[in-house]
């Protein structure tokens, strides 16, 4: 009960406030930032597993070339294993398309992903640094906007380095 009455004064309070509409700046830095962030992420693991799909087709192509009886060695778990290239073929491919389903997995995240950053730049009139020569476009874009009533969010904008 404590909980719920706290929760409605907050929200009475922060109501008569009025000017208290959204998140701070800082705010809506820090949170650009992480989804960047988690972005970047999402990119280097992507890579990182295409990099494994690649040397997988390597062996996989070596290992079709020689003898299916021939003993080969395989690393599971950090344990180096004995068996024959007929044991290992199969499992090295059926990573490799498990592998393969993971970067498609991770690739449609990254473009969510990039959809909710663009539409949060938007939102936040979030500018980053390195846009300076686009700016001079984007304040005669802004202008047109300000002009059909849409000029109260133009104003508040944030510079993200």
């Amino acid at each position: 009960m404590a909980a719920n009455s706290s929760s409605t004064g907050s929200k009475s309070s922060n109501s008569a406030g009025g000017k208290q509409s959204g998140p701070s700046a800082e705010q809506v830095v820090a949170t650009f930032q992480r989804m960047r962030q988690e972005q970047r992420s999402m990119a280097s693991k992507a890579a990182e597993l295409e990099m494994e799909i690649n040397e997988h087709s390597l062996v996989i192509d070596t290992l079709k070339e020689v003898d299916p009886s021939r003993k080969c060695f395989r690393l599971v778990g950090g344990v180096l294993v004995e068996r024959t290239v007929k044991e290992v073929l199969p499992a090295l491919e059926n990573n490799k398309e498990q592998i393969s389903k993971i970067v498609e997995s991770i690739n449609t995240q990254m473009q969510t992903k990039g959809r909710e950053l663009t539409e949060y730049r938007e939102r936040y009139n979030i500018r980053l640094v390195g846009e300076g020569e686009k700016e001079t476009q984007g304040q005669q874009a802004t202008s047109s906007r300000d002009s059909e009533g849409g000029g109260s969010k133009s104003a508040t904008g944030v510079l993200v380095s």
